[in-house]
C-alpha cells in the first residue's frame, strides 16, 4: 500500500509539474528567439550587448545610426524605425531619454504600435512620468499587446557587467516572462505592482540619490577646506555614519577613486540634464500628490542651474566642481 501512496505521489508531482510547465506564458518559453532594442544609448548599448551575450537574436534601432555600431558587429540586426523593430519581434525592450520620445517611440508614425503583433510583450526601461506609462499601457492593449514600465538604477556601469536593478510596474502574470529578459541585464528584478510602480520606485530612488550626491560634493568640500585629505576624508565617512553610496561607490573628488566619472573629467556616467529631467519628475508628482519635498525642490533646481551652466552632458557628480567653482575657486 506505501508503494502505491508513494507512486502516486510521483505521478501527482510529474502531472503538476507538466501544468506548470504548461502555464507558463508561451513568451517565457520562447527562449532565445528574437527580441526588439530601440534606443542603444550609454544604458542600452550595454543592455543590449548583454542580451546577445546570453544568446538572444537582437533586432535594434536608435534615431543615431552610429551608435548601432558596436552592437551590430556583435551580431545585431539594425532596422531603420521602431516599426519595423516590432514587424520582426514580439518582445521588445526600450530605453529613452524622456517621456516625448516614448510616446514617439510607442505612437509615433513610425512607431511600434504602428506594426505591433497582438500578444506581444513591450518593456520600457527608460525613466518618465508615471501618468505616460499609464497612456502607453492603454494604447498597447487596444493593440492586443501588453506594455510594462521597467526603470532601471545602477547606471553606466551596472549595465555594462549586468547588474542593474529593474523596477517593474505591469501586470502580475507577466512578470515571468518580463525577468526572463531582464534577468540577462540585470542583478535585481524587483516587481512593484501595476503599470506606473516603477517608475514611481525609480523617480524616488533618484531625487534621493541627487540629495545624497550633493550632501556628500559638500561635505567633502568642506573637509577639503578646512585642510582634510580628500582619500582620507572618504575613508573616515565609508566607516562612519555618513556613508552612501555617493561616498563610498561614485564619489564626485577627482582622484579619491578609480573607475568613476569624476575621475575622467565627469565623462560618461548618468548626465547633468537626465537628472535634472527626474527631479522634474519628482517635482510633478509631489505637487500632483500634495507631497512636500523641500530637499528635492532645492535638488532640482541646483541641477537645473547646471544643465544651464555649461555642465549639461557632464556626469551628475559634478555637482562638487560645480560648488567649487561657485565659491571661486
Amino acid at each position: 500500500m506505501a508503494a502505491v501512496l508513494r507512486a502516486s505521489r510521483c505521478l501527482v508531482r510529474r502531472f503538476s509539474k507538466h501544468v506548470d510547465i504548461v502555464l507558463v506564458s508561451s513568451r517565457s518559453m520562447a527562449s532565445k528567439t528574437q527580441v526588439g532594442f530601440v534606443g542603444l544609448g550609454n544604458m542600452g548599448n550595454p543592455m543590449a550587448k548583454n542580451l546577445l551575450k546570453h544568446g538572444y537574436p537582437v533586432i535594434a534601432t536608435d534615431v543615431f545610426p552610429e551608435s548601432c555600431k558596436e552592437v551590430q558587429e556583435l551580431g545585431a540586426q539594425i532596422v531603420d524605425n521602431p516599426a519595423e523593430v516590432a514587424d520582426k519581434a514580439d518582445r521588445i525592450i526600450t530605453m529613452l531619454p524622456s517621456s516625448p520620445n516614448v510616446v514617439d517611440v510607442y505612437t509615433g508614425p513610425n512607431g511600434i504600435l504602428k506594426k505591433v503583433k497582438k500578444g506581444s510583450l513591450l518593456i520600457d526601461s527608460s525613466t518618465i512620468d508615471p501618468a505616460v506609462s499609464k497612456e502607453m499601457a492603454a494604447a498597447a492593449e487596444k493593440m492586443g499587446a501588453v506594455f510594462m514600465d521597467a526603470p532601471v538604477s545602477g547606471g553606466v556601469g551596472a549595465a555594462s557587467t549586468g547588474k542593474l536593478t529593474f523596477m517593474v510596474g505591469g501586470a502580475e502574470e507577466e512578470f515571468t516572462a518580463a525577468s526572463e529578459l531582464l534577468s540577462c541585464m540585470g542583478a535585481n528584478v524587483v516587481y512593484c505592482g501595476q503599470v506606473g510602480t516603477g517608475q514611481a520606485a525609480k523617480i524616488c530612488n533618484n531625487m534621493l540619490l541627487a540629495i545624497g550626491m550633493i550632501g556628500t560634493s559638500e561635505t567633502m568640500n568642506l573637509g577639503i577646506r578646512l585642510g582634510l585629505e580628500p582619500k582620507l576624508l572618504a575613508k573616515i565617512l565609508n566607516m562612519s555614519s555618513g556613508r552612501c553610496w555617493a561616498s563610498d561607490t561614485y564619489n564626485p573628488v577627482p582622484g579619491v577613486m578609480e573607475g568613476v566619472p569624476s575621475g575622467n573629467n565627469y565623462q560618461g556616467g548618468f548626465g547633468t540634464q537626465l537628472m535634472a529631467k527626474d527631479l522634474g519628475l519628482a517635482q510633478n508628482t509631489a505637487t500632483n500628490t500634495k507631497t512636500p519635498v523641500p530637499l528635492g525642490s532645492l535638488a532640482h533646481q541646483i541641477y537645473r542651474m547646471m544643465s544651464a551652466r555649461g555642465y549639461a552632458n557632464k556626469d551628475f557628480s559634478s555637482v562638487f566642481q560645480f560648488l567649487r567653482e561657485e565659491e571661486g575657486q
